[in-house]
């Protein structure tokens, strides 16, 4: 999703939610809409992304409980990214759901004294908005790094590159990396990633 797009998108939210419009989240959203074309004409069905989602993060709920399960000096961490990743915003554009498998991976990692944090191409000045739709959704926010206007400079890779670069400065170890676009994996600074379906950028 261009960042022109995500502006539209939360600006949207930000109106609905003022307006007292917004209806509660949920873990999951509905499933079986109708399929969504892609721009190559292919297309995808919120039941199936759902499954797909479900398959590509299952690996790694026992790789948090093998990661945590010796007592560690360290702070471990998991970076998530945000659209389409924790929040359903390609389906849901409006109200935007927590996407259920992907909720119980970050409440697991949460119980098991992992630190949540967002890293989001949103611009940083919507970031009450977005801090709102992830508690709804029943994530912890431990953090949430939104573009900054310098930012906005940088491709996307490199922001979150940095930003991550900057979480670890902070004393945190990224045991973890998830998001639906290789711009939120590559780059390093992530002991393990998982990478979720956008179908060759129809849910970037």
């Amino acid at each position: 999703m261009s960042l022109k797009a995500k502006l539209v998108a939360t600006a949207t939210l930000t109106a609905a939610i003022t307006a007292g419009l917004a209806t509660p989240a949920v873990a999951a959203p509905a499933p079986a809409p109708a399929p969504v074309a892609a721009a190559a004409g292919s297309t995808v069905t919120e039941q199936q992304w759902l499954a797909d989602v479900t398959a590509a993060i299952a690996p790694a709920r026992a790789y948090i409980e093998q990661r945590t399960a010796e007592p560690s000096d360290e702070t471990p961490a998991i970076v998530f990214d945000i659209d389409n990743t924790t929040l359903a915003t390609h389906f849901h554009p409006f109200t935007m759901p927590g996407i259920s498998p992907v909720v119980e991976l970050a409440q697991y990692a949460h119980s098991r004294g992992v630190a949540v944090i967002f890293v989001t191409a949103r611009v940083d000045f919507i970031e009450p908005v977005t801090r709102y739709s992830l508690q709804k959704a029943g994530y912890t926010v431990d953090e949430l790094h939104g573009r900054g206007l310098g930012d906005l400079f940088k491709s996307v890779q490199q922001y979150k590159t940095d930003e991550r670069t900057e979480i670890e400065n902070e004393g945190y170890t990224i045991i973890a990396s998830v998001g639906n676009n290789w711009t939120d994996l590559n780059g390093g600074h992530a002991e393990q990633t998982f990478k979720l379906p956008d179908y060759d950028g129809l849910l970037s």
